[in-house]
C-alpha cells in the first residue's frame, strides 16, 4: 500500500515558486542574480494598512473569526464591489480567504465533481490546472497565442464548451501576459455563456488596478447582468495594495456557493488571520490615491521591459494592457546554440541557460500552457531591469 495519495500524481509543484527558490539558493552561494519570476510588487505596504494592523493588535484582535472573514471586512468588500464595478452584493454574498487562491481552490473543491470540465484559457496562471485537478475536475486549457494578444476569441470559447463544462475561468488583466479584454472582447465571451446555462464563470479580477495607458478594466458580472447568479467574482489585495505576505483574498457570489465554499474553509484553514483581516479592511476604506501612482511607476517599468526585449535578437514581446508581467515570444532563439554549445529545443532550456550564463532568472512559457516563451515580472526597480535586459540581450546575441 502507497503512502502518499494517488492526488498527489495528478498535480506538480508551482514552477514559479521553483523558480524563485533557485534564484534565492544561487544568489545566497555567492551568484549575481537577478530574480524576474515572482508576481510580488517590490514596494511595502502602505503605512496606513501596516498602522492599522498594528492598532488591532494592541486592541487584542488576534482572536478567532467568523470562518470566512469578519462583518467589516465584509460589508467593505460590498462597497468596493458597487462602487468600482457596480456590481451589488450583500455580506452573505462575500467570502474572505487565506489568499486569491484559497478562495478559487475553495469554489472548485465545493462544485466540481469527476468529469466535470474547465475551460482555461492558455497561458494561464500555471496554479489554474493543478486546482482543477486537485479537485477532481478536467481541466480544459484553450490556446490563445500572440496572433490575438493572448485573448481568448468567443470562437474559441463556443468550440470548447460541452455537456461536462461547469466552469469557465477568466483572468484580466493576465498573469502571465499581462494581457486585459476591453469591455467589446469582454462581451463577445459574456454573450457565448448566455446561450450555455451551465456555464459558471470565475472571474479572477487580481490586477484589475494595475492597468495601464487608456484601458478600462471590466469584469463578467458588470458587462453582462445575465451572467449575475451564476458567477463568482474574485479579488484581493494582494497585489494592488502590496500585501501579498498578508495573505487575504476574497469574492462574491451566490449565496449557496458561498455558504459551501465556507464549508469547505471551515474544515480546512478556519478563518484568515485576525489581524490581516483588519489590515484588509484599512486597504479598501483607506486612502486609494497611492493605486494611481503605483500604475504610473508600473507603467514606466513595462515600457521600459517592452522596448529593451524587442531589441534582443529573437525575440517578439508584446505590449500589455496590465498586471506587471511581459511574455516575450523566442521563436527566433529556438534550434540555436549558446557558445558552450548548448541547443535551445524549447523555453525551458532557454530559461535555463539564461540563469546559467547570465544569473537571470524567468519562468520559461510551457509553465504557463504556451511556448515557446518566457514570463518576466517587472515589478522591481528600473535600473535592475535595464540591466537584466541588457543580459538578455547579450545572452541572445551570443547564440549561434
Amino acid at each position: 500500500m502507497a503512502f502518499l495519495s494517488d492526488t498527489l500524481s495528478r498535480v506538480k509543484p508551482s514552477p514559479t515558486i521553483a523558480v524563485t527558490n533557485k534564484a534565492r539558493e544561487l544568489a545566497a552561494a555567492g551568484r549575481d542574480i537577478i530574480g524576474l519570476g515572482a508576481g510580488e510588487p517590490d514596494f511595502d505596504t502602505p503605512q496606513n494598512i501596516k498602522d492599522a494592523a498594528k492598532r488591532a493588535i494592541d486592541a487584542g484582535k488576534t482572536k478567532y473569526t467568523a470562518v470566512d472573514g469578519i462583518p467589516e471586512l465584509k460589508a467593505a468588500i460590498c462597497t468596493k464591489f458597487l462602487r468600482e464595478n457596480g456590481l451589488t452584493y450583500t455580506p452573505a454574498q462575500v467570502t474572505v480567504g487565506t489568499g486569491g487562491k484559497q478562495i478559487l481552490y475553495n469554489a472548485l473543491m465545493a462544485t466540481l465533481n469527476p468529469g466535470d470540465e474547465v475551460i482555461i484559457p492558455a497561458p494561464y496562471w500555471v496554479s489554474y490546472p493543478d486546482m482543477v485537478l486537485l479537485a477532481g475536475g478536467t481541466p480544459v486549457p484553450v490556446v490563445a497565442g500572440i496572433e490575438t494578444q493572448f485573448k481568448l476569441t468567443p470562437e474559441q470559447l463556443e468550440a470548447a464548451i460541452t455537456p461536462k463544462t461547469k466552469w469557465f475561468i477568466f483572468n484580466s488583466p493576465s498573469n502571465p501576459t499581462g494581457a486585459g479584454y476591453t469591455r467589446d472582447e469582454l462581451k463577445g465571451l459574456t454573450d457565448v455563456l448566455m446561450r450555455h446555462p451551465h456555464v459558471w464563470v470565475m472571474s479572477d479580477d487580481m490586477y484589475e488596478h494595475l492597468v495601464f495607458d487608456d484601458f478600462k478594466f471590466c469584469t463578467p458580472a458588470e458587462i453582462e447582468p445575465g451572467l449575475y447568479d451564476r458567477t463568482l467574482t474574485c479579488n484581493g489585495v494582494s497585489k494592488s495594495y502590496a500585501m501579498t505576505g498578508w495573505r487575504i483574498g476574497y469574492a462574491a457570489g451566490p449565496v449557496a456557493l458561498i455558504k459551501a465554499m465556507g464549508t469547505i474553509q471551515s474544515q480546512s484553514t478556519s478563518n484568515p488571520c485576525s489581524v490581516a483581516q483588519y489590515a484588509a479592511l484599512e486597504a479598501l476604506t483607506g486612502p486609494q490615491d497611492f493605486l494611481a501612482e503605483n500604475r504610473t511607476l508600473f507603467q514606466r517599468r513595462r515600457d521600459l521591459v517592452v522596448s529593451m526585449l524587442n531589441q534582443a535578437a529573437g525575440i517578439t514581446c508584446p505590449t500589455p494592457e496590465g498586471a506587471f508581467y511581459v511574455y516575450p515570444d523566442i521563436s527566433g532563439c529556438i534550434g540555436k546554440a549558446t557558445p558552450a554549445g548548448k541547443i535551445i529545443t524549447n523555453d525551458e532550456v532557454f530559461a535555463e541557460a539564461l540563469l546559467e550564463e547570465t544569473g537571470v532568472a524567468v519562468v520559461f512559457g510551457a509553465a504557463f500552457g504556451l511556448s515557446p516563451n518566457f514570463r518576466v515580472s517587472y515589478a522591481t526597480s528600473d535600473a535592475i531591469l535595464a540591466e537584466a535586459c541588457t543580459r538578455i540581450q547579450n545572452f541572445c546575441a551570443s547564440l549561434i
